[in-house]
């Protein structure tokens, strides 16, 4: 799914009403009954006090259309309207008086000190801005914000938090909503995969609000989701007839004496996710522990301790590198002799990521398409420290096109960088914050490039997996306590029979 700028945004609603021959009100009234269904069919107690406060502008407008069909179901409304402006939007307007027809009291809060008694039992829908939002509220819109906010009451956001920008950094957090729940329309906005606004939207959906669809699909954007209809369009089932040979031969080369569970992990992953032959490269140390940890994978070996020679006999279709592997001085003066002889493409991670950090001439020696797999600290290794989240994207955009590789920021939402475009995965979850799941996700995206899939296809489809593995693994019998990296392997099966059916 596209992530669309305040701008697009704007310009499909204007592009709906036009094609579909519907008033802007109509439109408005869609919206705010996607939000009444969600609402109603939630767990929310029917029973429940829900305070509304609208803005003036057509965010407040849906605020005021979800009001009038809270109050038709027979639920407890109080409506505030925030009057930071006279200029009043036409729909805001009819909305208005169509409950003032109700008999509905509409309360108008001008100053702070108007602000109403809520309990923390209590529901809070905040309508006041939407993502035309271009500065920070300020003056008693600020208090009220802060003052919605300390109440301890669960609140809703409508379409965005209020005060939260769409696709900028903001520089004061205390004029800006902590929803628990954004119900927001039609497409995802870029502030909800950015660490630095977790706490304005702790979860979200998305309300398909009946926008033009096929304007929408011509929209070009530089964001995107990986979801099921995505991985659908890229994973390409086994043919009747097909071989192991169909499928590939990984290489990974990693570990050092006391680190053989990375290399263990990661041949693991690739020979689970369908790769046709794996083989291990490690020291000396760790030949009984592979042969005897997986024997599905073959097994060449460096130097006693750690690895530093790199003259392995395989020719693999792609090699996965650097987990466990240390950064041993012998080890990086073997690692900087096998980037120039190179010529396979690689999946980086851990300490060869480490290695480039400290020596970044070397950068310039990776093939075209590798994978570089770096959490948050290793990212700032290679490219230096940023500012906020928006600069983080930016800098991942920019090494994926200057060293022509994709490039994948772990974490929640892992952001999967090819030249400048960015992924935002829709899978995963904490269980995943635990050793060893790195070197998974190697193994996985190692394997699949083995089998022909393209860089950009194998990282998407790897992200996806790899998260969805723990995903269903919690709605099993796993905790995100008690979740280890090698319990992924379980509910690979699982998730290849979804992406299947």
């Amino acid at each position: 799914m596209k992530i669309l700028s305040a701008k697009q945004i704007y310009q499909a609603d204007q592009t709906t009403i036009e094609r579909k021959s519907i008033s802007s009100t109509e439109l408005m009234e869609q919206a705010a009954l996607k939000c009444f269904e969600w609402i109603a069919g939630s767990t929310i107690e029917k029973d429940k006090i829900f305070n509304i406060f609208c803005g003036i502008g057509n965010n407040g407008g849906d605020g005021l259309v979800i009001a009038r069909k809270l109050i038709e179901a027979n639920y407890t409304v109080n409506t505030f309207i925030v009057n930071f402006s006279n200029n009043r939007s036409s729909d805001f307007q009819i909305n208005f008086d169509r409950l003032i027809k109700m008999n509905h009291t509409l309360i108008e809060l001008n100053l702070i000190d108007e602000f109403p008694i809520i309990s923390e039992n209590e529901i809070i829908i905040d309508a006041i801005f939407g993502v035309g939002i271009s500065r920070l509220p300020q003056g008693f819109v600020k208090e009220i914000i802060i003052k919605m906010n300390a109440t301890n009451a669960t609140i809703i956001s409508i379409d965005l938090p209020s005060g939260l920008f769409p696709e900028s950094h903001i520089t004061d957090c205390e004029p800006v909503i902590k929803a628990e729940q954004t119900l927001t329309f039609q497409n995802p906005k870029l502030a909800f995969f950015l660490v630095e606004n977790m706490s304005f939207c702790r979860n979200w959906t998305v309300l398909d609000i009946g926008l033009d669809k096929s304007f929408i699909d011509s929209l070009k954007s530089e964001y995107e989701t990986i979801d099921q209809s995505k991985i659908k369009s890229i994973y390409r089932p086994r043919g009747k007839f097909s071989h192991k040979g169909d499928f590939g031969h990984s290489l990974i080369i990693g570990g050092s004496f006391g680190k053989m569970g990375a290399v263990v992990l990661s041949s693991k992953a690739a020979i689970k996710i369908g790769c046709g032959l794996v083989t291990s490269y490690v020291p000396k140390c760790g030949y009984e522990i592979m042969q005897t940890a997986n024997p599905e994978i073959m097994v060449e070996v460096d130097s006693e301790y750690y690895l530093q020679f790199f003259n392995f006999k395989t020719d693999p279709s792609v090699i996965g590198i650097g987990i466990g592997m240390g950064t041993h001085l012998k080890t990086k003066t073997g690692f900087g002799q096998f980037l120039k002889d190179n010529k396979k493409t690689l999946v980086l991670d851990a300490d060869a990521l480490n290695i480039l950090a400290k020596h970044k001439d070397l950068l310039d020696m990776l093939p075209a398409n590798s994978v570089l797999t770096p959490h948050p600290k290793e990212f700032e290794r290679l490219v230096g420290k940023w500012n906020n989240d928006y600069e983080k994207l930016t800098l991942l955009k920019e090494f994926s096109s200057k060293y022509e590789c994709v490039i994948i920021l772990k974490g929640m939402h892992s952001a999967v960088a090819f030249k400048n475009k960015v992924y935002f995965n829709m899978t995963g979850n904490s269980a995943l914050a635990t050793a060893g799941s790195g070197d998974v996700l190697t193994g996985i995206i190692t394997g699949l490039i083995a089998q022909n899939y393209s860089a950009i296809h194998a990282s998407i489809l790897g992200v996806y997996i790899h998260g969805r593995s723990a995903d269903i693994a919690i709605t099993k019998k796993e905790s995100k306590e008690s979740f280890t990296a090698s319990d992924c392997f379980l509910y690979f099966g699982e998730v290849f029979n979804e992406i299947n059916s």
